[in-house]
């Protein structure tokens, strides 16, 4: 038992008692090939919840300090987080979002599922924020399809992304898959990939009823 299925197995039935995630167009994930899920994000429980509501494994970017932590406690986080499907990337770098998108891509060239959160970083006050455009990168790269979800609830069930989050009703939601192949050969356009970006967003606000923000996160966040 790989273990993904070994932490599904034991930990799965506790995540779904707590949460109870009611899950929404999940037949819209293709069964094989590689797929990319890009969704909202609003608190750090999205990623512990994702990996239960899918069949197929999902691979997913993560903060490197979140399996670099010393003692007990670091190495059952670096055991929980790399055995559920996160890639440890150091994003603070001047090279972190370029690492971050060839991880994506060899992910995606192995023909697996990789989700993606386009803000960037959790939303600061529930509001969808302006995505960034290496989703657009990867699905003109890579050829992978793109299907959008929306988390919905999890910020009402750990406020801020802090704290250990209390129990309560979830709704993940997926939608049809998209496909950009006729950007073709156009990865490096940056009006074709602010286009596939919004499109893409554009589905995640339809499925979660967001409101928009036409600003980045980050800049958000500098601003409060």
């Amino acid at each position: 038992m790989s273990r993904l299925a070994l932490i599904k197995a034991v930990l799965g039935p506790i995540l779904r008692l707590m949460f109870r995630p009611r899950v929404e167009g999940a037949e819209n994930i293709p069964g094989t090939g590689p797929v990319i899920l890009a969704g909202n994000h609003l608190t750090f429980i999205d990623s512990m919840i994702m990996p239960i509501c899918t069949d197929r494994p999902v691979f997913f970017i993560g903060k490197d300090e979140y399996v670099t932590g010393k003692g007990l406690k670091g190495r059952l986080m670096a055991w929980f987080f790399t055995g559920v499907g996160m890639i440890p990337v150091d994003r603070d770098g001047g090279r972190g979002g370029v690492a971050a998108l060839m991880t994506g891509r060899r992910v995606l060239e192995e023909s697996k599922a990789f989700a993606i959160y386009p803000e960037g970083t959790r939303s600061p006050d529930g509001r969808l924020y302006r995505g960034r455009t290496g989703i657009a990168r990867l699905t003109l790269m890579t050829g992978a399809p793109v299907v959008p979800f929306a988390m919905i609830g999890t910020d009402k069930l750990q406020p801020g992304g802090a704290g250990l989050p209390r129990p309560g009703r979830v709704t993940v939601r997926f939608g049809e898959p998209m496909e950009f192949s006729r950007y073709d050969g156009m990865d490096r356009d940056r009006y074709v990939l602010r286009a596939v970006t919004d499109s893409v967003m554009s589905e995640v606000m339809r499925l979660s009823g967001q409101e928009y923000v036409d600003m980045y996160a980050t800049k958000a966040k500098e601003a409060a």
